[in-house]
Formats: C-alpha cells, sequence, structure tokens
C-alpha cells in the first residue's frame, strides 16, 4: 500500500496535468489542478508524485467533520434546523372559516403556521432528550413519556403535506411493522 500524500503535497497526473492536494478524505485526494480546477482522486489511481508533504494525514475531511458536528447539535442542544416548507405552500395563506357566518374568518400565513408546527416539533425533540438524560425518572416513567411523545407525533402527522423534504416530517408510532 502507498504512503498517504498529505495535504500540500504536488501531483502530476496524466490526465490531469500538475496540482495540489488540498484535502484528503477517507477514500480520496482532493486536488487542485492548474488546468483543471478541483478534482477528487481515488488513493489508487496512478499519478506522479513530484513533492510528499511530510504532515499527518488526516482522513476525515472538513464536510465530515461538519456532518457530524450537525448531527451532535442537533440532537443535543434546541437549536432547530433550518425547515423548509413545500414549494406548493410557500407565500400561500392559512384560513380559518367559522360555520357561522355572522363571525369573520381568520387568515394566517401559511408560512407562519408552518414555523409554529416546526417549533412545536422541535420543542418535543427537546422535552425528548431531557426525558432520556433524565437522572430522576424511572426507566418506566421514561418508557411511558416516550409513548406519550410517541403519540403527540402521531397526531401531528396531518401536518406532514407542509413539509419538502419527507425525512423532516413526523414520525408517529405505526400499527404497520
Amino acid at each position: 500500500m502507498k504512503k498517504k500524500l498529505g495535504i500540500g503535497s504536488r501531483i502530476n497526473h496524466s490526465e490531469h496535468g500538475k496540482g495540489v492536494v488540498t484535502n484528503v478524505d477517507s477514500r480520496m485526494y482532493w486536488v487542485t489542478f492548474i488546468d483543471n480546477g478541483l478534482e477528487t482522486i481515488p488513493f489508487d489511481e496512478d499519478f506522479e508524485v513530484i513533492a510528499a508533504a511530510e504532515d499527518e494525514v488526516d482522513t476525515v475531511s472538513f464536510y465530515e467533520v461538519e456532518k457530524s458536528l450537525r448531527s451532535i447539535l442537533k440532537k443535543w442542544s434546541d437549536v432547530s434546523e433550518i425547515v423548509p416548507i413545500a414549494d406548493k405552500f410557500k407565500g400561500g395563506t392559512l384560513v380559518l372559516k367559522p360555520k357561522d357566518v355572522s363571525l369573520s374568518e381568520k387568515e394566517i400565513p401559511i408560512d407562519t403556521f408552518f414555523h409554529k408546527v416546526v417549533m412545536l416539533r422541535d420543542r418535543l425533540r427537546v422535552m425528548e432528550q431531557k426525558i432520556n438524560s433524565s437522572k430522576t425518572l424511572e426507566d418506566q416513567d421514561k418508557v411511558e413519556l416516550q409513548q406519550y411523545i410517541t403519540r403527540c407525533y402521531g397526531s401531528l402527522t396531518t401536518f406532514n403535506v407542509l413539509f419538502k423534504n419527507n425525512s423532516q416530517q413526523f414520525k408517529g408510532d405505526s400499527s404497520k411493522k
């Protein structure tokens, strides 16, 4: 196995020409070539090493670190992620119309309503984390409270139509197994 090159190493590639290694991840080099710009090159690809950098190689890319940090922050803080509304509802209005025609209807910008639904979801997640990390609750109490939260998520699945990304939707207790 060839020794991995460090950031700053210079190479000559048969197809892309001369370049400098600007990032290294777990599978490939990110090389900025003089003529072709940024390209990714697998470790096992054939190229000439002009000058190898002596630095230790960190095989975790900035992207992977950023992704992990985002996941940790999402899991353990009350910072909410940016959740886009489905395109078909952007700029729309939610109208609440009472049965009694003598009463006036209420219009709410759907973006405002969606923001409140997302805030509710985020607060349920924080509550879930606080329950899980509680030192004073018994395990049975934690399970029971978790079940209530899951049912709350299930009650909110009606609003999934508002979410642009399926991965951000509510998921309740599924009877289909």
